[in-house]
């Protein structure tokens, strides 16, 4: 994937995974005045919000640990926009999914989660 960013590439391979998994894509990049949500896949019963995050290797942190809480009220507040403004009747989930690249090949998948259930919305109204 040449000339492409490193986390639109982490997306493109984590929207890849989710098909293999049965997952329909109904949006990337979702953009909103609260933020962003990266993917929305639906595996009936869920409709998943989706964080994808990407690291080296050799790097010191887990790709998990870059979903901060304040990122998470975001993808919430996101969310929740989406599905007041869609007539929806899927139970919604928010998941993580982590690529972890070779040092040397950043574009190359050393190993990929799928974290379903990453955190919790508690109620989606407390959100705004």
């Amino acid at each position: 994937m040449p000339g492409v960013s490193k986390g639109a590439a982490g997306e493109v391979l984590a929207a890849r995974f989710l098909r293999k998994k049965g997952y329909d894509i109904w949006s990337a990049n979702f953009r909103c005045r609260f933020g962003e949500i990266d993917i929305i896949a639906v595996k009936k019963p869920y409709i998943a919000f989706v964080e994808v995050k990407s690291r080296l290797e050799d790097s010191l942190f887990a790709p998990r640990e870059a979903v901060t809480v304040e990122k998470q009220r975001k993808i919430i507040k996101c969310a929740a926009l989406y599905l007041k403004n869609k007539c929806i009747d899927l139970q919604p989930r928010f998941d993580v999914i982590e690529i972890i690249t070779k040092s040397d090949r950043p574009l190359e998948i050393a190993e990929i989660s799928h974290i379903q259930g990453a955190f919790e919305a508690g109620e989606l109204h407390a959100a705004f």
